[in-house]
């Protein structure tokens, strides 16, 4: 897979997730994980999470609950 396409795996990784968040509005993180297990490495996920985070969008607390920011 070249750079380029790997970027907009990414990119649409990480849009997935967030619209599943927004969706969602909060949602554990252990539960969102569970349903792209097959498709998604636990490292990969959290590194699409923490994107999220660093941007503001969603934000985690204590217990691994993930909230979007509205």
């Amino acid at each position: 897979m070249d750079k380029a396409t790997q970027v907009k795996a990414l990119l649409a990784t990480i849009q997935a997730l967030a619209e599943a968040i927004r969706e969602l509005k909060e949602v554990p993180s252990g539960h969102l994980y569970a349903q792209v297990i097959g498709k998604l490495s636990l490292e990969n996920y959290q590194y699409c999470v923490g994107i999220l985070k660093q941007a503001g969008k969603v934000t985690e607390d204590n217990s691994n609950l993930l909230s979007w920011v509205e």
